[in-house]
């Protein structure tokens, strides 16, 4: 059975602006082309749609180039964050890798490090190896001054025991799925905000749970595109467009609206990455 096609979000409206902090239209999901749907097509799709900022982390030393070249494209829109993802550790060419992140963020052009962090859900393997490559990003944030997008998945006592020698630096937890208690664990050692995204439409999560402890000053959206698309999207290639459900599921959740929603979560990440 085919899917039902979702028309995408209407444009919203010219006084509403929403940031995604956490999107990666530069990957192979996305062709390299300027049709409707390419990497191009759907960047500018969520320009239109009133996603005025977005953020995009790197991956691997492979989603560099890409990476920069589709944000060179949209220079008033689009930032970017360097670094290593824990699942894209390759041991036999890791000093390599190590090298070429260190050289882009000693260039410039980057707004935080990331998307960095530990990520034990398929494998506990390279644990140790995990820890050490982030505090590695750690210090380079250290160095230069700037913000962390942090990836944590089955691993957050073993996040903070690496973070807890870097608490002069502002993290982002991206993807954030934790509990009410794990918010409260963060926030009392860190000055942290937390990535809400398509997971807070979902029939079961507990994102509504953790709202009133991150709403206001510790919230920002993200789409994680081409993942995670929220409902109505559910299932389909997500992409940076879409963040409008999110974020109207957020204000329905606060009993707010969406320009409130809007507001907030871009100023708080102004506030964080300075975009």
């Amino acid at each position: 059975m085919s899917k039902k096609l979702v028309a995408p979000p209407a444009p919203l409206p010219s006084e509403v602006h929403l940031t995604d902090t956490h999107t990666h239209l530069y990957l192979d999901d996305f062709l390299m082309d300027t049709n409707a749907d390419g990497c191009y097509g759907v960047t500018q799709r969520a320009i239109d749609t009133g996603v005025s900022r977005m953020i995009f982390p790197n991956v691997n030393v492979s989603t560099i180039e890409p990476m920069k070249a589709l944000a060179a494209r949209f220079p008033d829109n689009i930032r970017m964050a360097m670094g290593l993802h824990p699942t894209e550790i390759v041991l036999e060419t890791l000093d390599d890798d190590l090298a070429r992140v260190a050289a882009e963020l000693t260039n410039g052009g980057y707004i935080a490090v990331g998307e960095v962090g530990i990520d034990l859900y398929w494998d506990k393997t390279f644990e140790r190896q995990q820890m050490q490559i982030l505090d590695i990003q750690l210090d380079w944030a250290e160095r230069y001054g700037l913000p962390v997008i942090l990836h944590c998945r089955d691993g957050l006592d073993q996040l903070l025991e690496v973070l807890q020698d870097y608490k002069g630096l502002s993290f982002v937890f991206h993807s954030f799925a934790g509990t009410v208690h794990d918010v409260e664990r963060i926030l009392c050692n860190y000055n942290a905000v937390f990535g809400i995204n398509g997971i807070v439409t979902f029939k079961h999560n507990n994102i509504v749970d953790i709202l009133s402890a991150i709403w206001p000053e510790n919230i920002v959206l993200e789409t994680d595109s081409p993942y995670l698309a929220p409902v109505p999207y559910r299932g389909r290639r997500n992409e940076s467009a879409y963040i409008v459900a999110t974020a109207a599921s957020v204000a329905s959740a606060i009993g707010s609206d969406i320009k409130c929603v809007a507001d907030t979560t871009s100023h708080n990440s102004i506030r964080i990455f300075g975009f």
